[in-house]
């Protein structure tokens, strides 16, 4: 789910139809409606006012910040009958939309953006989060918030590693969502998708690293990955059905090329026979509905 700054009524996507950036009212509302329908969490992604954005994403870590208001606003609501969790990653809020910051040639700075990491994870957990997802696919993410957590006392909020996160084409359409203003590409970052060897070395720097669970994204174009994953891993595995894979159904079903329901469940069935335990996807709440 996405929570923007600002807003007095939901606001549609378009290339995502039927996902809405949400005001703080309807992300209650159709928070409830999920957990009604019995999914078993939520990832909630920030939006902030353009003018809020910094070279270092500083609207992440304060408390009045977007995305901890949202989090406080689900962890009120519905915080006991679902898993809380958050994003933690910086893109949606620097200037320039990396997910780090930025060192004087222009580079990700690894090491810098571990710090800022540690305190937005600080905030999160302060704001209600009981699962941090990782994103940003820095080296030494996992441990640097692990630790900085159990320093501040924060022993029982988990986290979601997204261990092997692709530079995937795929993507697009979340850009819309967030409001991106990324500036070039994540490929120094995010992982070549023609390599299968990496995610498997990822995996097991995460895992030693206190990864409560781990996952693979996107999870349609590599259910390869995904089920190399789910046989070594030794925590539950995830994956996110992704904005473009999403929007590709959508737009077929829409011009009657496809069924919609038998090829969303299709799709999810595909990404559990893979090996998730987990799926983050659009369309839980109304698969939840159609499963019950």
């Amino acid at each position: 789910m996405f929570v923007a700054d600002g807003l007095a009524e939901p606001r549609p996507i378009g290339s995502m139809p039927g996902v809405v950036q949400h005001s703080l009212d309807s992300l209650r509302k159709t928070a409830v409606e999920a957990v009604t329908a019995g999914v078993g969490g939520i990832m909630l992604f920030g939006v902030p006012r353009p003018e809020d954005k910094d070279a270092v994403g500083s609207a992440a870590c304060d408390p009045h910040g977007i995305l901890n208001r949202g989090l406080r606003a689900l962890a009120d609501e519905v915080g006991g009958s679902t898993v809380v969790m958050a994003d933690t990653c910086l893109d949606e809020f620097t200037d320039h939309g990396h997910c780090g910051v930025l060192a004087a040639d222009g580079a990700v700075d690894n090491d810098a953006t571990l710090d800022r990491y540690v305190e937005m994870a600080l905030a999160q957990a302060e704001a209600g989060a009981d699962l941090l997802g990782t994103s940003g696919m820095m080296d030494g993410q996992v441990g640097a918030i692990r630790r900085g957590l159990d320093a501040a006392g924060r022993i029982d909020t988990g986290i979601l590693a997204y261990s092997a996160k692709y530079a995937s084409a795929f993507y697009g359409p979340f850009r819309e969502a967030v409001g991106s203003s990324l500036e070039g590409d994540r490929r120094t970052y995010q992982q070549d998708p023609a390599n299968r060897r990496e995610a498997i070395r990822e995996l097991e720097l995460d895992l030693a690293e206190g990864a409560d669970i781990v996952m693979v994204k996107p999870a349609m174009s590599y259910l390869d990955i995904l089920r190399e994953v789910a046989d070594r891993s030794t925590v539950p595995v995830a994956a996110y059905q992704i904005s473009g894979e999403y929007a590709m159904i959508t737009a077929a079903a829409e011009r009657g090329w496809i069924d919609r329901r038998g090829a969303i469940l299709e799709s999810l069935l595909s990404i559990r026979r893979a090996g998730a335990d987990i799926v983050l996807t659009y369309w839980a709440t109304e698969a939840a509905n159609w499963l019950s």
